[in-house]
């Protein structure tokens, strides 16, 4: 039973996961630009749900999408203003890029918020929805319930719509997605954007369960990084995937050798998949 319960747990992750790496996903699949800067903006979004909940009363799973909005204003702007200055250059470009900004951002929220760890307290407690013998945190059936919606509304606007469309036309073939009218700045912007929304929304429903940090970063970000290797670059299925993957690797991770080696055994999966199936489970070329 303990099994079915540590399993309940992981599938219990799995949708907040998803949302977390489902931003990274897209703006290194489109743009090409491993974000580090994902990670800071993650622990951005909490500390904007957080205040919410503690001076207006606003419940973060409410305030999810609007927290990713305000993220997503920062996403373009930073992509508009500065990214865009390297869009093209070597790899190590972005990528010191993404990292100066992690930096200045990180070191920001630790001068106003302080490295303390600090958690949304509900009152009443949402309390634990009991399966017979086994049991759930409400919260977590939250968060990854809204993530997973989150996540279907990003599937969708990506299959459905010009913008999506647009999207995998750049990713591509930036040059002929040019000449067809496509504006290619403008949509590299707003896949930018759109990343730091889902940053943005996925630490909103982080902080409803889990303490937050500006030093917690790092290890939101390398999640990102697992999932989206694990699941594959490039396709939202695979994010949900990679998602359920990593919270049930986890869970029996902490089972068998306690919290504190969890990730790593992410990540020793993730040196596995590098090496024998380095596009992931469901990866393909653009992003769908």
């Amino acid at each position: 039973m303990i099994y079915l319960q540590v399993l309940l747990s992981g599938l219990a992750l799995g949708g907040l996961y998803a949302c977390i790496a489902a931003g990274f996903s897209l703006i290194w699949g489109v743009l090409n630009i491993v974000n580090i800067l994902h990670g800071s903006l993650i622990i951005l979004g909490a500390y904007l749900a957080y205040f919410a909940h503690q001076f207006y009363g606003i419940n973060p799973f409410v305030f999810a999408p609007f927290g990713g909005l305000l993220l997503f204003v920062l996403g373009y702007v930073l992509q508009r203003t500065l990214i865009k200055r390297v869009m093209g250059e070597a790899v190590l470009m972005t990528l010191t890029l993404t990292f100066g900004l992690n930096l200045l951002l990180d070191n920001l929220m630790l001068k106003f918020f302080r490295a303390d760890f600090r958690k949304i307290t509900f009152d009443p407690p949402l309390g634990i929805l009991d399966l017979g013998p086994l049991g759930v945190p409400v919260d977590r059936l939250l968060a990854t319930g809204v993530g997973l919606l989150i996540v279907g509304v990003l599937w969708l606007l990506l299959r459905t719509t010009q913008f999506g469309r647009a999207i995998v036309a750049v990713r591509m073939d930036r040059q002929t997605a040019a000449l067809m009218g496509v504006r290619v700045d403008h949509t590299y912007a707003l896949a930018f954007g759109l990343g730091a929304f889902m940053a943005g929304a996925s630490g909103a429903l982080l902080a409803a369960i889990f303490p937050i940090s500006p030093v917690a970063s790092g290890a939101y970000l390398g999640k990102a990084f697992v999932i989206c290797v694990l699941g594959g670059l490039g396709s939202v299925p695979g994010v949900v995937l990679g998602g359920f993957a990593l919270g049930i690797i986890e869970s029996f991770g902490t089972l068998a050798f306690g919290p504190e080696h969890a990730l790593t055994l992410s990540f020793l999966l993730l040196i596995g998949l590098l090496m024998f199936r380095p596009s992931g489970l469901l990866g393909r070329r653009g992003f769908q």
